[in-house]
């Protein structure tokens, strides 16, 4: 659901299990939480973003599908 999410921590290589742990959730609630399927909060979102690279700007990082979709 977030493609640039996906991207940037392919490229520092951190995997879901190892995200989920620094968030202190279990890797299927985290999955649910990325794929839409449970609630993200804005809190959340920094966490991710200072455990991906807290450089990132956060409109980048959950830029989800849809929104490219919009965008054209």
């Amino acid at each position: 659901m977030f493609p640039n999410l996906d991207a940037e921590m392919a490229r520092r290589k951190i995997t879901r299990g190892t995200l989920a742990g620094l968030l202190h959730m279990t890797p299927s609630t985290l999955s649910m939480k990325l794929n839409g399927k449970a609630t993200l909060t804005l809190p959340e979102c920094i966490k991710i973003r200072n455990a991906v690279d807290e450089k990132l700007e956060l409109g980048y990082l959950f830029a989800s599908d849809e929104d490219e979709v919009l965008q054209h």
